[in-house]
């Protein structure tokens, strides 16, 4: 019922340029889009609302491109894939980079909150293991779901899966933290 509900708004807003009705996918699912940036910045609050408007405004506008072979949450989730992947391409940055400069930050700030190790944890995951990973158990989103959001193989994700949480429990396991 919740599909036929966003492909009712989809229509009015590609047929008729119905802004109410997008304002109603926003309100659906800003949450969901701005808690997966949450999650690839490591917490940049500011970053991540502005990578959730960046893909509101791309949905938008490409929103008579939406033809319905999945879910408009799946199709909205590829685009705030697409819209991260971007902003790591044009900051140029290197995993190797950013998982130092962040641990380096969060052993400093002198907290360690679970949250914070969360986040030091995923740090250390390459970008494509934390997506399938935040996707996955953050989000709630089957492997078949994070494949059509990524364009990642159905196999390739459930790789990425088993070694970010091999990755991740070594690491929150050497930080204290036992099953």
């Amino acid at each position: 019922m919740a599909e036929l509900n966003d492909i009712a708004l989809v229509t009015q807003v590609a047929v008729f340029h119905n802004k109410s009705a997008f304002d109603q996918l926003v309100r659906k699912y800003q949450s969901p889009v701005r808690r997966f940036f949450l999650n690839q910045t490591l917490g940049d609050v500011q970053l991540s609302d502005d990578l959730s408007q960046e893909t509101f405004i791309k949905a938008y506008l490409n929103i008579t491109k939406f033809r319905g072979l999945s879910s408009f949450s799946t199709w909205l989730m590829r685009i705030a894939y697409n819209v991260f992947y971007d902003h790591v391409r044009a900051r140029k940055q290197t995993e190797d980079i950013d998982s130092t400069a962040v641990i380096r930050q969060f052993a400093s700030s002198g907290d360690s909150n679970l949250k914070m190790d969360i986040y030091a944890a995923l740090a250390l995951l390459k970008p494509d293991e934390r997506t399938c990973i935040t996707l996955q158990l953050i989000d709630g989103y089957p492997i078949e779901q994070i494949s059509k959001i990524t364009g990642i193989p159905d196999n390739t994700v459930k790789s990425h899966l088993r070694r970010g949480k091999e990755k991740m429990t070594t690491y929150l396991k050497q930080n204290g933290y036992d099953r």
